[in-house]
């Protein structure tokens, strides 16, 4: 049990700092402004859907890609690590304005769910990055077949519960910045931040823990 809840906590606390719905909200506000609230309650939850999708894939999917290019997953799991660990170490000395981490998004008239609101604003290359490498922590060898079915539910879980933060964080968008203001968004970031270079450290560890067992 203690296994199943930590992977649903590894996923949802690596996860988090990186899609940064909190963040996010602002620019989602800014860029659905002139639209009712039903409207952007649909925008939301499609937002929400389709991030949770897109992070399934590379979650089950993205190690096995890059295995089947040879690239073995302990290697995986380093280069993974330094890449979460350089991400939870930029947002932790990120500026405070939250556009600035933010890609450029050109908006027309109609606002589509899937481009820009989930790709590029919600989930991006350092999403599905984290995503591969979370995956690429799979146990090497299933011994307990059901346990193993556990612990994939439970990152599926995680996952479900940032999607269910993207959709909180997008609906009530207006109602988070008002609450939180510019200094308490920060604080939440900086923490998550934080967390997350712990994770991509204890990530890089896990790989070089496998190679050197390998070579010794």
């Amino acid at each position: 049990m203690q296994n199943i809840i930590n992977a649903f906590l590894l996923v949802y606390a690596a996860l988090f700092p990186i899609v940064n719905p909190i963040g996010s909200a602002p620019l989602f506000l800014r860029m659905t402004r002139g639209r009712t609230t039903a409207e952007r309650s649909v925008l939301a939850r499609s937002v929400a859907r389709n991030s949770f999708f897109l992070l399934l894939g590379s979650l089950f999917i993205g190690s096995h890609v890059l295995e089947f290019f040879g690239i073995t997953l302990p290697v995986v799991r380093v280069a993974g690590g330094l890449v979460v660990a350089a991400f939870g170490w930029r947002l932790l000395h990120a500026p405070e304005e939250p556009d600035l981490n933010n890609p450029k998004v050109d908006t027309g008239p109609t606002i589509d769910a899937f481009y820009p609101l989930t790709m590029p604003l919600t989930v991006g290359p350092g999403s599905i990055s984290v995503a591969v490498t979370l995956g690429s922590q799979r146990p090497m060898a299933a011994d307990d077949l059901t346990h193993l079915a556990m612990l994939g539910g439970a990152a599926v879980a995680g996952l479900a519960a940032i999607a269910i933060t993207i959709f909180v964080s997008y609906r009530f968008a207006d109602r988070i910045i008002m609450f939180l203001g510019a200094r308490g968004t920060d604080v939440v970031m900086r923490l998550s931040a934080f967390i997350l270079f712990c994770i991509g450290i204890q990530i890089i560890w896990n790989g070089l823990s496998a190679l050197l067992g390998k070579t010794l």
